[in-house]
């Protein structure tokens, strides 16, 4: 029997591997999840021996969100009725908002209230930030100027030269009596020894998002904390597409351009930005924060056009897919025109058919993607979507100056949203994103007003010449869009 064994070895591994996909494969059925996903999950499992094994552990069970998330989810909706009856977080709202907006954009206003009891407030003061080198010159400046405390959280945040600039700030506001508060994902983030040190011996409280053993073979886990937010004194807040990372920063000598968009909001929407970092650290931190006043300090700046603000938070630990329904609503709501920038268009079968009816139905439906993505398998799965979505009579243009990573969107003149979540399957389902939704003419002209200066640094696609791609790059696309929910 022994030397059976040892002859055949690695065909028993084989019959082993099968009995197990046999098995996983009935009880990812037996889930009853979405179709697409579902055969996804079966196509790793069948064609990848033992591999296939390793992304199903890794990747595609859900024990993790049934039993963390679950009770998250329940824990963090009794804090937010009781945070916005005790600090008015919805003092702000308006009966009016239909009558000045329209029906289309109180759909999305009602959508948000219903899924995530999301507070729309008005009088906020709302910058838009072009790429990293003027938001961190601007959050500098806010840090400096903090007198009670920082919140920060991010997906990436690296102690590379911006990193140690940064840390330095808060370490000097540490020691000047400011609370400071760092989350950051345990996969998309580094921190040395050293720095940790550092941060421990200044005061800086700081704690991983859902740590993992293994980060350097990690970087598709599920469930990260893909949100950037930074919080100062519970009246200024930044919230977009912009990592601590110097690669985001222009300023420095980086190989390749990089082109972001942020927020920067003073006023009333920043209690959704404090509530939304609060209940994350209440998870990371295990310990429920003692609240105080200060956290959400009544603050109406004095502005000329002020904005209406609804800040959409979406993550496993919700029950809708909140930013992707709200996407949802605004492409069937606009009449005229769509303009839409992601690194990573991967879009699930609800937004797939929203923009391909949109082109086709008349709307100038226009999206801005990287000409070279920084990763290959997302960039064939992306490409596998162009030849429906030009047939549509979508218009897709390549960013050639350098990375677009901006995660935007600006509709008929009157809306805009500017966050973290891409325009794909993870977003959507998966990581942990949050966005700002701008009710605001002027800041929907201001969005339309960069896309089209972004459009000056695109190739735009033409859909005869893109037919012409030779049948191995088809190939390569075909696959990798089988993978899409996996991205």
């Amino acid at each position: 029997m022994v030397q059976y064994i040892q002859d055949h070895w690695w065909k028993l591994l084989l019959v082993l591997n099968y009995l197990l996909v046999i098995v996983f494969s009935i009880l990812i059925v037996l889930r009853n999840s979405n179709p697409v996903k579902t055969l996804s999950y079966i196509f790793a499992l069948a064609t990848l021996p033992f591999l296939g094994l390793l992304v199903y552990y890794f990747v595609g069970q859900d024990y993790r969100k049934n039993k963390i998330f679950e009770k998250k989810y329940f824990l963090d909706d009794a804090k937010l009725k009781s945070w916005r009856e005790r600090f008015k977080l919805d003092r702000d709202e308006r009966e009016d908002f239909e009558e000045e907006f329209g029906e289309g954009l109180a759909k999305i206003h009602r959508l948000l209230r219903f899924n995530e009891r999301s507070v729309l407030t008005f009088d906020n003061e709302v910058d838009i930030l072009v790429n990293g080198e003027v938001k961190f010159e601007r959050l500098r400046e806010d840090l400096r100027k903090a007198k009670k405390h920082i919140h920060m959280e991010y997906f990436v945040f690296l102690d590379d030269e911006l990193g140690r600039d940064l840390i330095d700030i808060l370490a000097e506001r540490a020691a000047d009596g400011v609370k400071v508060r760092l989350l950051y994902d345990d996969v998309g983030s580094k921190f040395s020894a050293a720095t940790k040190k550092k941060m421990d011996e200044s005061g800086i409280a700081h704690f991983p998002f859902m740590p993992v053993h293994l980060p350097k073979f990690a970087s598709k886990l599920n469930y990260r904390d893909h949100r950037k937010i930074v919080v100062i004194d519970g009246s200024v807040g930044y919230v977009g597409g912009i990592n601590v990372n110097k690669k985001y920063d222009n300023s420095y000598d980086n190989p390749r351009y990089w082109r972001d968009t942020h927020l920067r909001i003073e006023g009333p929407a920043v209690g959704s930005l404090q509530a939304s970092f609060l209940l994350s650290w209440d998870f990371c931190n295990n310990e429920e924060e003692e609240l105080i006043n200060e956290f959400f300090p009544e603050h109406k700046p004095e502005c000329p056009d002020p904005v209406g603000v609804q800040i959409a938070a979406s993550g496993p630990d919700t029950d809708w897919a909140n930013i992707m329904e709200a996407m949802f609503t605004a492409i069937n709501t606009a009449r005229e025109y769509i303009y839409i920038t992601t690194p990573y268009l991967i879009p699930n079968n609800a937004m797939l058919t929203a923009l391909s009816t949109a082109g086709r139905s008349g709307v100038d439906v226009r999206i801005i993607i990287p000409y070279e993505s920084d990763s290959w398998a997302a960039q064939y799965a992306t490409d596998s979507y162009i030849e429906e979505l030009l047939r549509s009579r979508v218009k897709i243009f390549r960013y050639t100056k350098g990375f677009i990573h901006s995660k935007t969107m600006v509709l008929d003149d009157i809306f805009s949203s500017i966050g973290t979540a891409n325009l794909d399957y993870r977003s959507f389902s998966i990581n942990f994103e949050i966005n700002a939704l701008l009710y605001n003419r002027n800041k929907a002209l201001e969005m339309k007003e960069l896309f089209e200066k972004d459009l000056e640094d695109c190739d735009v696609v033409d859909l005869d010449r893109w037919l012409e791609r030779g049948i191995r790059r088809k190939l390569q696309e075909s696959f990798n869009r089988l993978w899409a929910p996996l991205l």
